[in-house]
């Protein structure tokens, strides 16, 4: 049977992700396995040879050997290049469960620092983006999660933290709008968002659907899974304020892609690898995500 995942439109995946996806809790990447996972992906063996050269030459791995026999071996932590924050994938499986609920605060950050540390003002402003929070008007930016110690901590990190005005209010107004969804979805490009857990939700139906197929998948076509949904998930969840379920259209489709991606790892972590000394990381990374929700720590 042809496979279901390839049957969906596929993210857009840069070949040094699959590289980052396939690292072994050793530290290490099987270069015969890599060549046949981006091959499922659609990758040339070309692509993956200037790859594996940048990332060598960047200093992020070291190859021993050549060609598909090679090991590469991470000197870099790559997680961070693979996926969201664990802390901040927790969170939004706790909004799901609807462990977070909103107390109806709004928390706001003004500030006004001068062109002269434009290089630090431009980091704050790239902070509170990050952080899931929405301009406002020039220099003031809102977002209804408590991250006030992590804004204050970059504020200090940067020096401008006496530049930097923090307010909460559980009466915000913008022109003439109060209720709360609506002033969501004026500062919030929803529709965007919620397109992106659409695609994180097709493919994991069709990764669920493969699994469930016969003949089993076998070892590379679960690992050219695992990447497609981690490119997938990313991809959703970077742009996602992670605003709560009272300020949100319902039902919300990041809480059912949410899921289905859960599913689809529970699938492929669970069904072990031929030849692995060790778990590869990507499995290991998100672990936190496939926690029962009432022991996922506190939220954000």
């Amino acid at each position: 049977m042809k496979d279901a995942t390839t049957a969906q439109p596929g993210p857009d995946i840069p070949t040094r992700l699959v590289v980052h996806a396939l690292v072994r809790e050793d530290g290490t990447v099987d270069a015969g396995r890599l060549y046949t996972v981006a091959g499922l992906l659609g990758m040339s063996d070309q692509q993956v040879r200037l790859c594996v050269r940048r990332l060598v030459a960047e200093g992020r791995y070291v190859q021993e050997g050549r060609g598909r026999k090679a090991t590469l071996r991470a000197v870099a932590d790559t997680t961070g290049s693979l996926a969201p924050d664990a802390a901040y994938v927790r969170h939004a499986y706790r909004q799901d469960a609807g462990l977070a609920p909103w107390d109806g605060t709004w928390h706001l950050y003004a500030f006004a620092v001068p062109e002269s540390r434009r290089t630090a003002r431009d980091a704050l402003r790239e902070t509170l983006l990050h952080l899931g929070a929405a301009p406002v008007q020039s220099g003031l930016y809102v977002t209804a999660n408590r991250v006030t110690d992590l804004v204050e901590a970059r504020a200090d990190h940067l020096g401008v933290l006496d530049s930097l005005t923090f307010l909460t209010t559980t009466s915000l107004r913008i022109g003439t709008t109060t209720d709360p969804r609506e002033l969501a979805a004026a500062l919030w490009p929803l529709t965007d968002i919620a397109a992106g857990h659409e695609r994180l939700a097709a493919t994991a139906e069709a990764c669920l659907a493969r699994l469930a197929d016969e003949p089993q998948p076998g070892a590379a076509e679960r690992l050219s899974m695992a990447v497609r949904i981690a490119a997938r998930f990313t991809e959703a969840m970077t742009p996602d304020p992670l605003l709560p379920p009272e300020l949100l259209p319902q039902p919300w489709p990041g809480s059912r892609a949410r899921r289905l991606a859960a599913a689809c790892w529970e699938h492929l972590r669970d069904a072990p690898l031929p030849g692995e000394p060790s778990p590869l990381r990507l499995f290991t990374l998100y672990a936190d995500a496939l926690r029962p929700a009432d022991d996922a720590g506190q939220t954000t």
